[in-house]
């Protein structure tokens, strides 16, 4: 409620600035040409990964990870890790933050384990392995845009090495910080014994499951990862895919179509930031920005944008981050450089970036509490490393 009425007021603001003239009706329809297929995908895949979730994808693959990791902490961590990471990759940061999260939480605890690494390795990585595809992450979708429309394999080759090392920093510090308790064993269950945790989220309810519909899920996801990284415009394969899911479940479980499966608030908020960040920019505030931000390729110049990306991230948002620093980044490079701060830096504030503030709140409907000092504290240390490390590794591989 609280993200569809910021929306609402950055809509308002937009339509003033509009109406001003402060945002020419020309740039105004650029932008319409430039988000419309992007925010269209996003309402596409959230339908989708929705409806994978309710038919038991997620929790059906959470459960035989934990049944060979043979018992042991470090395994079920390191393939949970794993999974994150996929998730992330193929489909979108937020997806990890909503869906997978409660997930990992009922694994964890049914298996007697701590959850506290294991969910705050599904949040960093939600963040950090947003950087390898266009479709991981809203950002890397506008940036794709601007660079020129590169396909998913040149996006990759471009951001492989930083989104490696943004990877591997959050792991290497939760497991040097955790090491104790990835070190523990837990009994093993046997995957068809495995009892729902009630009633704290309902997206992890496996008796809900329906083997048609779990096996329609997992088919259209398998047709889907290769269909997003061909080169076609990425709202059409996700399109057709949430149709097709929308008909399965229209047969099995009509009473899953809801019109809350729509993620109207995103919608709205990210509508009205698109709105008023572009005038903010028609506006000039990217020259003042550039004083901070720096010019230039060489490896200081490009972790001066990035670290200028990630305390923007922090202390508003890493979407308006983005937007706002985007002029200023002329060249593959230092786009790839924007792109690790505002993905890989946002680790510090709750509302740096909007999956944070949904893997929380899943969190909290589960009982797990984690304070947002602790976090930030946590977050003071592994947001720079990460950055760092991310930001050699483009200059080793990119220059």
């Amino acid at each position: 409620m609280r993200l569809a009425i910021i929306g609402a007021v950055l809509l308002v603001a937009g339509a003033v600035a509009v109406a001003a003239g402060a945002l020419p009706l020309a740039d105004l329809a650029a932008l319409v040409d430039r988000v419309a297929p992007i925010l269209l995908f996003v309402v596409a895949m959230t339908v989708v990964t929705e409806l994978a979730s309710e038919a038991g994808v997620f929790l059906w693959t959470a459960r035989r990870l934990r049944h060979w990791s043979l018992g042991r902490s470090i395994l079920l961590w390191l393939f949970l890790a794993a999974f994150a990471t996929l998730s992330t990759v193929f489909l979108s940061l937020d997806t990890t933050a909503v869906l997978l999260t409660p997930v990992v939480v009922s694994v964890t605890r049914q298996a007697g384990l701590p959850v506290l690494p294991f969910a705050l390795t599904t949040v960093w990585l939600a963040n950090t392995a947003s950087l390898l595809l266009p479709i991981s992450n809203l950002t890397n979708l506008l940036a794709q845009h601007s660079l020129g429309g590169i396909r998913p394999a040149g996006f990759a080759a471009l951001m492989w090495a930083p989104a490696l090392a943004a990877a591997l920093v959050p792991l290497v510090f939760i497991g040097i910080v955790f090491r104790r308790d990835l070190r523990k064993r837990y009994s093993r269950i046997p995957v068809g014994r495995s009892r729902p945790e009630q009633p704290t989220e309902d997206r992890s309810r496996p008796e809900a499951a329906d083997r048609i519909l779990l096996g329609a899920g997992a088919l259209v996801l398998a047709l889907l990862l290769p269909a997003l990284v061909s080169g076609a415009p990425v709202w059409i394969p996700a399109a057709a895919a949430s149709i097709v899911l929308a008909v399965m479940f229209a047969l099995r479980r009509p009473r899953v179509l809801k019109v809350s499966l729509v993620p109207w608030s995103l919608l709205l908020f990210a509508s009205g930031l698109f709105l008023v960040m572009e005038t903010t920019r028609h506006l000039g505030a990217p020259v003042m920005l550039s004083q901070l931000a720096g010019q230039g390729q060489a490896t200081p110049d490009l972790l001066r944008l990035a670290a200028t990306g990630a305390v923007g991230s922090n202390l508003l948002n890493n979407l308006p981050a983005y937007l706002l620093a985007e002029p200023l980044a002329e060249t593959p490079q230092r786009l790839a450089a924007l792109l690790i701060g505002v993905n890989a830096g946002p680790l510090i504030t709750p509302w740096a970036s909007l999956a944070t503030l949904l893997w929380h709140e899943r969190l909290v409907r589960m009982n797990v509490l984690i304070t947002w000092k602790g976090y930030a504290l946590f977050g003071l240390i592994v947001a720079p490393l990460t950055v760092l490390a991310a930001v050699a590794a483009l200059a080793a591989t990119g220059l």
